[in-house]
């Protein structure tokens, strides 16, 4: 059902996405302005999904094992 597959998704703050990757809220805010990180408005509120930041990990990653999380 699509309405199981919505009640997975968590979606973060930009405060938790930068505690999250260390790193200040400007540079996440740079991040979604320049579409390395997929992020939702919701009136003034910018929420980015859990899994738009593990995929952002991934890519970056120079490591095949890090984002495998076998460091």
């Amino acid at each position: 059902m699509a309405s199981e597959r919505y009640t997975e998704l968590k979606f973060l703050t930009v405060t938790e996405v930068a505690d999250w990757l260390r790193v200040s809220r400007m540079t996440v805010y740079r991040m979604i302005e320049g579409g390395e990180l997929e992020a939702y408005r919701y009136g003034r509120n910018v929420r980015v999904s859990e899994q738009a930041v593990v995929n952002l990990l991934r890519r970056s990653a120079m490591d095949g094992d890090v984002a495998d999380g076998q460091a």
